[in-house]
């Protein structure tokens, strides 16, 4: 029988389809900031491992210089589609796929780079905060410091007030949204600037709680009824340029149960919090939204938060 922890990850996206995997390789953003970083990363000769393979697509891009290459999956359908993708490409032969847990596998010798794209918004539903905090523990034990890099560096997450439309050809559905970041979308209204609420480094211990207060000075008159999340990945720093290689999630926009009416100048104040690789509406049920200054009347006390 499956334990807890194997039944959570099948629901969370351990086990998602192999054609996600392919929407991903369409994914130019991805694929082009995660190039990117690899080829500034790896340097000639290099050991590198990968936690959650996929396709293989990072492994390989790592063999272009790599000496070796151990990509780790633990979905047995994606173990085969990796092996066979990398066998169509030259220098697939210097990654070894390997099929294990990405919660206990330690390669057989010390790597310098650590790929891990178990990424998603808010570092909700994927294990890439539990994955690299066990890795870290027992890397240490067994070869010692130094730990090697990690990929992405860091993640920042922000959050946005905003007032989302939820009309689809007449039916009223507010339901959580992606959205790509480069498109405008006539239907989303931003009340006020996004607030950075959370900054993942890598290189040091991470708490997988996430916890946040913060307040925003709107800007536009509108109903408040919808929170987008925001998470840039550092995929490289590069102190040389004095500038780092990234890769933007889609955004994600959670409807409020209750929305809020603003006006400009109104200060409301947002809380929330959740544990990364938990699910969505786990941050959901936590999401408080107040209005602390009426700008129009007084001082005020408005909230919307789930029940």
């Amino acid at each position: 029988m499956l334990n807890e922890r194997e039944i959570e990850s099948c629901y969370l996206g351990q086990f998602i389809p192999v054609h996600y995997h392919h929407n991903m390789l369409m994914d130019q953003n991805r694929m082009h900031g995660f190039k990117s970083a690899i080829h500034y990363a790896v340097a000639p000769g290099a050991k590198v491992l990968e936690l959650g393979g996929g396709t293989g697509v990072l492994s390989w891009f790592a063999a272009a210089k790599a000496e070796k290459v151990y990509c780790v999956e633990f979905n047995p359908d994606m173990v085969k589609e990796a092996r066979k993708m990398l066998a169509m490409n030259p220098n697939g032969h210097k990654v070894e796929v390997v099929h294990a847990d990405a919660f206990e596998y330690l390669p057989p010798e010390p790597v310098d780079i650590v790929i891990c794209e178990m990424i998603h918004v808010g570092m909700l539903r994927e294990k890439q905060v539990e994955v690299i905090e066990s890795f870290k523990r027992r890397y240490l034990a067994r070869f010692g410091g130094p730990l090697p890099i990690f990929m992405p560096e860091a993640v920042i997450m922000a959050v946005q007030p905003l007032q989302q439309e939820y009309d689809f050809e007449g039916f009223y559905a507010p339901i959580v949204q992606f959205q790509e970041t480069t498109v405008v979308y006539p239907g989303t209204v931003e009340l006020a600037q996004p607030a950075v609420y959370s900054i993942i480094d890598f290189s040091q211990p991470v708490d997988a709680q996430i916890a946040w207060e913060g307040k925003f000075l709107v800007e536009k008159a509108g109903s408040v009824n919808a929170m987008r999340f925001v998470t840039k990945n550092v995929l490289a720093i590069v102190p040389e340029r004095n500038s780092t290689i990234d890769w933007l999630n889609h955004y994600m926009t959670l409807p409020l149960a209750q929305p809020v009416q603003v006006q400009a100048g109104d200060v409301i104040q947002v809380s929330f919090q959740y544990r990364a690789g938990g699910s969505i509406p786990s941050l959901d049920a936590s999401i408080k939204v107040e209005v602390l200054y009426d700008s129009v009347a007084q001082p005020a006390l408005r909230t919307a938060a789930y029940a």
